[in-house]
């Protein structure tokens, strides 16, 4: 496995790539081998229908290792495409356990969030209709922290209405490194795909935050993403 440190040895390594991230719960009790054959159906007809020609690479990020959930699809799913991982963890000081329980089965490169937020950061300024800086790539980070904010203010308004407890303090920082790694890889390589392990993404868990890509048009639903489908029977426990 390579740890890669420099922004530079980051594109260099990871741009031959088509990275590919897996979006779901952990606590999602189907068979994996089951959804994962689902998903990986789905992947190769939109793969085939975008003429997707690079090398796959899936991207991981800190998931532990557990026998149902998107940990365990997305080992499913590497194994079903014969491709290895790139592993994205959180910084230490954001938490200290997250890099040490993570998968690391097949793993190439390891990475930190801070380097993708640097990725994400890293670029000219952008011009304005006048030739003035109306808004800059340095600032892109801060505006994806900024909609999920947003987004968190409006689920945690709803769950008031419902009579429930706010969103979890760590929701945020689950949903920045899902929404930066997936905006730095379409960076890096100028191509992504996510895909869901569900057709009805819960509403107020850490994957509903991928509408945040999508809603400041750094994601394409249509291009970059592929729904969940049934291709093959999946076995959901009763209760």
């Amino acid at each position: 496995m390579m740890i890669l440190t420099s922004l530079q040895s980051i594109k260099t390594t990871l741009s031959p790539f088509h990275p590919l991230l897996i979006e779901g719960p952990s606590a999602d009790t189907r068979d994996p081998s089951h959804v994962a054959a689902n998903i990986v159906s789905n992947l190769q007809r939109h793969w085939k229908k975008r003429g997707i020609t690079k090398p796959i690479l899936l991207i991981t990020q800190g998931d532990p290792l557990t026998e149902t959930g998107i940990s365990a699809i997305s080992r499913k799913v590497a194994d079903e495409l014969e491709v290895k991982r790139c592993l994205v963890c959180l910084d230490l000081e954001m938490d200290s356990e997250h890099s040490v329980l993570a998968d690391r089965h097949d793993v190439l490169y390891e990475l930190r969030y801070s380097q993708m937020v640097h990725i994400l950061n890293d670029g000219p300024e952008e011009q304005g209709q006048n030739g003035e800086n109306c808004v800059t790539k340095r600032l892109l980070a801060d505006r994806l922290a900024d909609s999920t904010d947003d987004r968190i203010s409006c689920k945690n308004m709803k769950r008031k209405s419902m009579g429930k407890e706010p969103l979890a303090s760590w929701c945020r920082k689950y949903a920045l490194l899902q929404e930066v790694t997936k905006c730095a890889f379409k960076k890096i390589c100028g191509e992504v795909t996510i895909a869901h392990t569900m057709q009805s993404v819960p509403e107020f868990g850490v994957t509903s935050f991928y509408e945040v890509g999508l809603d400041m048009g750094l994601i394409n639903e249509e291009v970059d993403m592929v729904a969940y489908s049934v291709c093959h029977e999946v076995n959901i426990p009763k209760g």
